[in-house]
């Protein structure tokens, strides 16, 4: 099977996609300051049985943006443009890390456009991050990796900085949703973690999951915020086997 790549020039931006497979949709969100190219564990798993669509998100990737603040709920909406761009009325979604905020966003306020919601590696305020986050090594691991992929595939490598410092306005204040929000949160959710999570307090995590009525809650074992890269095969299958409950 090969991986479509297509451009869709919506909200004022140029917002590039992949797709992959057929039957019923599936939306792959990757994490802040990564592209579509970070679910290659998860593409042509998913793709036997669904049809796959893995956005880069605005800024993020092949993807441009605007001098607008980047805002979880901004890339909310571009995700609402681009389903209905493709005639597409309801997907399944997996995020991980940022992807999970949005889609917790997308269960907010675009609940009509979800079957399901996969969130693994998210929190719901500012307050869940570990206080020693950025001295973790593998998170600066991972934003050094995000910075060099940046330049492979960015329309204009040069704006990175200016990006980094978008997504970092952002990550500061927000998410930033209260529990009465999360309560009202219908879709069927499962909120995925690794129990030795490196940026978010796995206590938060548990908190986030018993304020969503309609939430299940795993943490895998082995394994922390990375559990996609790390431990593909069994994030894949826990994927899967939510999504034929």
């Amino acid at each position: 099977m090969n991986a479509h790549f297509a451009k869709a020039q919506i909200n004022g931006i140029d917002l590039y996609y992949r797709t992959l497979g057929t039957g019923l949709p599936l939306l792959l969100l990757h994490g802040g300051l990564g592209n579509a190219d970070y679910w290659d564990n998860q593409l042509l798993v998913f793709a036997e049985r669904y049809k796959v669509i893995a956005i880069d998100s605005r800024g993020h990737g092949r993807s441009t943006f605007t001098e607008e603040p980047i805002s979880y709920a901004l890339m909310a909406t571009d995700v609402i443009a681009l389903l209905d761009k493709l005639g597409i009325e309801r997907v399944a979604v997996v995020g991980w890390s940022d992807g999970g905020m949005i889609g917790l966003e997308l269960a907010l306020h675009h609940p009509e456009r979800l079957h399901k919601l996969i969130a693994c590696g998210a929190n719901y305020n500012p307050s869940g991050l570990r206080a020693d986050v950025n001295e973790n090594e593998k998170f600066n691991r991972y934003i050094a990796q995000a910075a060099a992929d940046y330049q492979q595939v960015a329309a204009d490598p040069l704006r990175w900085n200016a990006f980094l410092e978008n997504i970092g306005q952002m990550w500061a204040t927000a998410p930033d949703y209260t529990p009465a929000q999360l309560a009202t949160i219908a879709t069927p959710t499962l909120i995925l973690d690794g129990e030795e999570e490196e940026l978010i307090e796995i206590n938060h995590v548990k908190e986030m999951a018993g304020l969503i009525p309609t939430a299940k809650l795993l943490l895998m074992a082995g394994v922390g915020h990375f559990a996609p890269w790390e431990q593909p095969q069994a994030f894949n299958q826990i994927v899967l086997d939510f999504l034929l409950e």
